[in-house]
């Protein structure tokens, strides 16, 4: 008799996105009832619910446009849910998530515990969450992270066949180094510091390694979907040149680039649609969440 032998799984060279499934559906009135009582009634509601799906979250329409890279042929990105949540209330998200016809097979649900050391095995590319404490540990550990705000917009629906993102630059996609002299020494101070600069490429942030990988899945061949990316800076001249030289430095490409030179970022972001919006500071954060879904990233001389 043959002996056939399975091959291991892996998700090498595949873009893994980790996520809380607060952060994937609408999960705000029942966390309203675990606030007030307890994780023994928010299970049972769930329980209760359990034929009913849940809403898409702020953080849906990035998925589902991100798992439509995924042929029959071939798997290129995976999401897997990585939540607080027990494993009866994973029944629903996993039953949810089947309603919208996500393919998302794997899930881990540690009941109140934090999650984020199993970022490691999964080797993830991103997480979202709305538990601030999970989003700083998994960015401690080096993994590209945002705590979703659960009450922003939900994305626009006028771009089936882009997956648009949107990222702030200092302390998201590059290092606090020009924040730190803006924040101790002042506007005229950084503008100097970054002209004189200019040509000296800025040292890698948090987020640089997700654009990293956008980049090599958007260079696929033959894919129906695409990705469009836009950074959204409050940098103006003269300190835009050391941005876009540093992307350059990188070869690292993005479609759109914002120089607001501090002006809100809302209204711009509003215009742009994007599927997800990354910042470091919670007010540039707060203004664009009405527009656009919107995280946190908790990095950097101002979240320190």
């Amino acid at each position: 008799m043959a002996i056939i032998e399975r091959m291991p799984v892996s998700l090498a060279g595949q873009l893994v996105v980790a996520i809380s499934s607060r952060a994937l559906f609408d999960f705000e009135e029942e966390n309203r009832v675990f606030e007030a009582e307890d994780d023994r009634a928010y299970m049972e509601l769930q329980l209760e619910r359990l034929e009913h799906a849940a809403k898409p979250g702020v953080a849906f329409s990035l998925v589902h446009k991100l798992l439509a890279f995924n042929t029959r042929q071939e798997a290129r990105v995976e999401v897997v849910i990585l939540s607080r949540n027990d494993p009866v209330s994973g029944m629903r998200v996993f039953r949810s998530a089947r309603h919208y016809g996500l393919p998302i097979q794997r899930g881990v649900f540690t009941r109140g515990q934090s999650p984020w050391r199993y970022l490691r095995p999964l080797a993830a590319n991103l997480f979202l969450s709305t538990n601030e404490a999970d989003v700083r540990s998994a960015l401690a550990a080096g993994v590209p992270a945002a705590r979703v705000y659960p009450h922003s917009a939900r994305a626009s629906d006028a771009h089936p066949d882009e997956v648009r993102i949107a990222f702030d630059g200092d302390a998201v996609l590059f290092s606090d180094e020009a924040e730190r002299v803006f924040q101790s020494q002042g506007l005229d101070a950084f503008q100097r510091h970054e002209h004189q600069r200019a040509a000296t490429p800025l040292a890698p942030g948090p987020f640089k390694p997700l654009l990293h990988a956008l980049q090599a899945l958007q260079r696929e061949p033959g894919r129906d979907m695409r990705i469009r990316t836009a950074l959204v800076t409050a940098r103006s001249a003269p300190a835009h040149e050391r941005a876009i030289r540093t992307l350059m430095d990188w070869h690292i490409e993005v479609d759109e680039a914002m120089f607001l030179g501090g002006l809100p970022k809302g209204e711009f972001l509003r215009e742009f649609e994007p599927d997800f919006f990354f910042d470091d500071q919670t007010g540039h954060i707060e203004n664009a969440a009405p527009h656009v879904p919107a995280g946190h990233v908790a990095a950097g001389v101002v979240n320190g």
